[in-house]
């Protein structure tokens, strides 16, 4: 239960990491500190991070901006902490397309979803080590301030399975029906249980590659064993072994049947309104989708979009904020936003884009009032379940800065020695067979090089465009797969193409040493993509190569321009 963090690196801290290490350490003494940490890219801040946790020793929550980083930072921290339980929780949809109405044009779109398993699987075992121990890192994506379920009633739902202990078979098989495992025999996979002769076999939702093998006799659980799936091999013995649900809106069945009532209470009241105010359709719209979605709860304990009655399952009051993630964490633990530049706005924004789509579904009789309170939490109610909070980031807005007091630590001195990449302003004519030439060379020399365009399309167009001039290259943005981004990045790596061609996804965190060029195309085109913020987070993506270059591509000096290049002369004349 309270196994130590222990961090196994080759690796002494170095540069400014000493410095660093020590006064966060300091600082999170209190459990309310915050703390900002200025890290240049190729600083080592996620091994400053690791020495920070060792040193704590209490469960932490990693919050990355996208998936990329989120997955980046767990295989990091993955190799940092072989023996502890570093997990990965992200939103499990490959495709996600939300319930809407559009009300000009009388259309509705109804959810559609792909949901990737293996995510599904990886967020499962995230809460069921919160919920059983202590040494628990998880690395999430913004998704984590999403409504997830009562973690009491996930806790309550979970089977122990204790040898000796005193059940029958039949008594375990409904305990794990209530935890929503489904009987198979054909199709065995995780989140299922199948019976052989004495025995009952569970795939726990949260396990990947372990199955579970209870043993009976007339009344009590005589063995119990861990077995693998594939093979059947006898992994080994277990004296006791927790299963938890195989899902997250899990309710016993007193409380669904409460909530039920709730329901109807709700629906009736909704019902009338809509009639008193003439809108008859709107009103039986919404009580035969209601009570098709009650008759499933009543068979089933269970029904499509389950999380819209969120409210009335966990028994909240109306505008009180959802279960999420965080509440599955004791108070003491540590949070880090890493980029929190970029995390925190995202906090900001959720709710309200949330809030606006959920009235306009309830004004036109798809969904009951309640089914806005399932959703993210808003920004005041992420701060209060806040206790430790360190702010990871290059370039640290001033917002990071105002919460933690003006309290920054600064990390600018690699323990590698180098220095910040030299950058250089080349016109924007000619700059994609500028380009080309520039990427010739490099993978001439064995070198990787990153261009960062401004649109989907002109990543994909100027991707063929270079692969038509025998240069490996393969384009990255917002509708590749989760998984197949980290593949991406690993063969960049490896060497099976040279050159990655993306938008914003090149910005933040990317930990690619074998990059000695970043272009970046259209520089001078103000904006978001090309703010301060966005050109020194860019530059940096060249900062783990000795050779590393920068070409910014623009015919005048904008101040984002200008205050990167500032910056970076600042930090190269520290790091000489």
């Amino acid at each position: 239960m309270k196994a130590p963090f222990k961090l196994e690196s080759p690796f002494s801290p170095a540069g400014d990491q000493p410095k660093a290490i020590a006064s966060l350490g300091e600082a999170f003494q209190r459990e309310d500190a915050r703390r900002v940490l200025l890290g240049v890219t190729g600083s080592g801040k996620t091994l400053t991070l690791a020495h920070v946790i060792q040193g704590l020793q209490v469960p932490t929550l990693v919050m990355a901006p996208n998936k990329t980083l989120a997955s980046q930072l767990y295989q990091e921290l993955s190799a940092l902490f072989p023996t502890n339980a570093v997990e990965y929780f992200v939103s499990y949809y490959d495709y996600f397309q939300p319930e809407a109405y559009i009300a000009s044009s009388d259309t509705y779109i109804e959810k559609d979803a792909r949901i990737n398993e293996r995510i599904d699987r990886m967020r499962n075992k995230a809460t069921a080590s919160l919920l059983a121990r202590r040494d628990v890192i998880v690395v999430a994506s913004i998704s984590c301030i999403y409504g997830l379920g009562d973690p009491g009633a996930y806790r309550d739902l979970s089977v122990v399975l204790r040898r000796g202990a005193a059940t029958t078979r039949a008594n375990l098989m409904a305990d794990l029906v209530r935890a929503r495992y489904l009987r198979t025999d054909a199709r065995f996979r995780p989140g299922t249980f199948r019976v052989r002769g004495p025995a009952v076999e569970v795939w726990p939702v949260h396990e990947q590659d372990r199955v579970y093998r209870a043993e009976m006799d007339a009344t009590s659980l005589a063995n119990l064993m861990v077995l693998d799936p594939l093979t059947g091999e006898l992994l080994g013995e277990a004296e006791e072994l927790g299963v938890f649900p195989a899902g997250h809106f899990v309710q016993p069945e007193e409380k669904v049947e409460a909530a039920m009532g709730k329901i109807r209470e709700e629906l009736a009241h909704r019902e009338a309104d809509l009639r008193k105010d003439g809108k008859n359709l709107e009103a039986e719209r919404l009580s035969r989708r209601v009570l098709s979605d009650l008759e499933d709860l009543e068979e089933l304990g269970f029904c499509p979009g389950i999380e819209n009655y969120s409210r009335h399952m966990e028994g909240r009051e109306s505008g009180h904020p959802p279960s999420t993630l965080l509440h599955y964490f004791p108070r003491d633990f540590l949070c880090v936003l890493d980029e929190s530049h970029v995390t925190l706005p995202q906090v900001n924004g959720m709710a309200r884009g949330d809030r606006s789509r959920k009235e306009t579904l309830v004004e036109h009789g798809f969904r009951l009032p309640s089914a806005v309170d399932n959703r993210p939490l808003r920004r005041e109610e992420f701060e209060d379940l806040l206790g430790r909070v360190l702010y990871l980031s290059a370039t640290p807005g001033a917002e990071e800065r105002e919460l933690s007091g003006g309290d920054c630590v600064e990390q600018v001195v690699r323990p590698t020695g180098l220095l910040e990449p030299a950058c250089e302003i080349h016109p924007v004519a000619g700059q994609v067979e500028a380009s080309l030439v520039a990427c010739k060379e490099r993978v001439a020399a064995g070198e990787r090089v990153l261009i960062t365009v401004l649109t989907k399309r002109s990543a994909e167009d100027l991707t063929e465009f270079l692969q038509e001039n025998k240069v490996k290259a393969r384009y990255l943005h917002a509708d590749v797969d989760t998984l197949e981004r980290s593949e991406l990045l690993r063969d960049l790596r490896l060497g099976v193409f040279d050159v990655l061609v993306g938008i914003n996804l090149l910005r933040e965190g990317l930990d690619l040493p074998e990059v000695s060029l970043v272009l970046i195309l259209d520089a001078d085109q103000e904006g978001f993509l090309r703010s301060e913020t966005a050109l020194v987070q860019t530059c940096g993506r060249a900062a783990r190569h000795v050779e590393g270059r920068v070409f910014l591509f623009a015919d005048r000096e904008t101040r984002s321009i200008r205050v990167a290049m500032d910056e970076a002369s600042r930090r190269r004349a520290i790091q000489e």
